[in-house]
């Protein structure tokens, strides 16, 4: 396979470090439809934050945004986004305009992998057709289609794709054992070969869905335990001394795979059906949690006796995880609406969220801190190392007297070194 040429389609947070893995050895071309993108990892610069500067110099991937540089690929590996439209359904658009792209291009004898997190099925009853409609070829003789589910998880420095084992599956045994050798040359982890691209378009979607069921039910113990008024952090640390006990935590559940994942798996249950009780009343619950905070903070500042459109609160934090710039369905966007709905002033900071990117999307400013205003209650809402190193020292002195309080969602800061004047509370 020394001269295996390999295109990948789409260079976010998942393209990009396949991409770069695979430059190690094979001819790469990296396409992506963003014009800024490229012109960006030319330069070095990748704004994901997911391979540095000296990586992206030295690799020797061909970036471009011209589809026509993959017709010459032997593997395509088309790594899209799948995001959930307003109603929860599933947005296919991005993962069927890159089939059509890929399609247009297509050779016999090249084999189209996909990445892109889907349902089971999605793969062979919705890309396949429409690579075959605009390339006039036909899947499983002119050229083949295999999956190999992404596993990337942002911002994790010991992760990362060469360090996680592979899924892959392919249309035959003979195109899931390509598949084996082409990911083995690169992912040290090893590669596991599901006996069909269902199931391992099944496998995927149930790892994220299985993350969202548990942390549910920690945020529904949070509920629980504050009506109960015990704290949830103290519990949850009691209980993890039990070697079985599952170390999951409250707290908001964004982001461009657990929040969105389960969608794809109760759509194509209902398509056949059934009806997912435990999935859907866990992102019903994981969903709610935005207006929960929001409405137990209403009630603190007027129990203070603050005065709502005269209160100010510092939100720290927005991107969906901590350390990673990555804004999509990021919950704590959902918290400000919230709390602004109420006539209450936001102020925002976070140390890796792009200013443009945040206020084109979401409509949110930062705040510079030179402006910041001392607030009536500071919520650590992602917990970015910077916020836990300054710790109270630097939260502390935000804060606008004794009845101003700190809400720290995911319990990040250490409660025994709390000065004695604040008042704080997480889930």
């Amino acid at each position: 396979m020394n001269n295996t040429k390999i295109g990948v389609v789409g260079l976010g947070y998942v393209g990009l470090p396949v991409a770069v893995s695979f430059s190690k050895k094979y001819d790469v071309v990296g396409f992506d439809i963003n014009e800024e993108r490229i012109s960006e990892l030319r330069l070095g610069i990748d704004r994901t934050n997911e391979v540095s500067p000296e990586k992206l110099v030295l690799n020797k991937i061909q970036f471009t945004s011209d589809a026509t540089k993959l017709s010459d690929c032997h593997f395509i590996i088309i790594a899209v986004p799948t995001p959930i439209d307003e109603r929860n359904k599933p947005n296919l658009t991005p993962i069927l305009a890159a089939s059509q792209t890929v399609a247009n291009i297509l050779r016999p004898g090249t084999i189209v992998v996909y990445e892109s997190t889907v349902y089971p099925g999605l793969t062979e009853e919705e890309c396949i057709p429409v690579l075959e409609r605009f390339s006039k070829l036909v899947a499983g003789r002119d050229f083949f289609v295999g999956y190999s589910p992404e596993r990337i998880n942002p911002g994790d420095p010991h992760h990362k794709f060469e360090t996680i084992q592979k899924v892959v599956a392919g249309q035959t045994e003979e195109i899931t054992e390509m598949l084996a050798v082409l990911y083995g040359s690169v992912v040290t982890a090893g590669v596991h070969k599901a006996p069909s691209i269902q199931v391992a378009e099944a496998a995927k979607v149930i790892e994220n869905t299985q993350r969202d069921v548990n942390i549910a039910l920690m945020n529904e113990l949070a509920l629980l335990f504050n009506e109960l008024n015990i704290n949830t952090a103290d519990v949850l640390k009691a209980a993890n001394t039990k070697w079985n006990f599952l170390d999951f935590k409250p707290g908001l559940v964004g982001g461009h795979c657990i929040g969105v994942d389960p969608y794809y798996l109760t759509t194509k249950a209902e398509q056949v059906g059934y009806v997912p009780n435990i999935i859907l009343s866990s992102r019903k619950l994981n969903d709610s949690m935005p207006d929960y905070i929001a409405e137990r903070i209403v009630k603190q500042l007027i129990a203070n006796n603050k005065k709502l459109n005269e209160a100010v609160v510092t939100v720290l934090g927005v991107t969906f995880k901590e350390d990673v710039p990555d804004i999509r369905n990021s919950k704590t966007i959902l918290l400000i609406e919230k709390l602004q709905q109420y006539g209450i002033h936001v102020q925002v900071q976070d140390p890796f969220a792009y200013e443009e990117e945040l206020f084109v999307h979401y409509g949110v400013t930062l705040t510079p801190s030179v402006t910041l205003k001392q607030a009536d209650a500071v919520i650590v809402a992602v917990a970015h190392k910077q916020f836990i190193e300054h710790s109270w020292e630097g939260i502390q002195p935000m804060l606008k007297d004794n009845t101003s309080f700190v809400v720290d969602i995911k319990g990040c800061l250490d409660k025994s070194k709390k000065p004695s004047l604040v008042t704080h509370w997480n889930l």
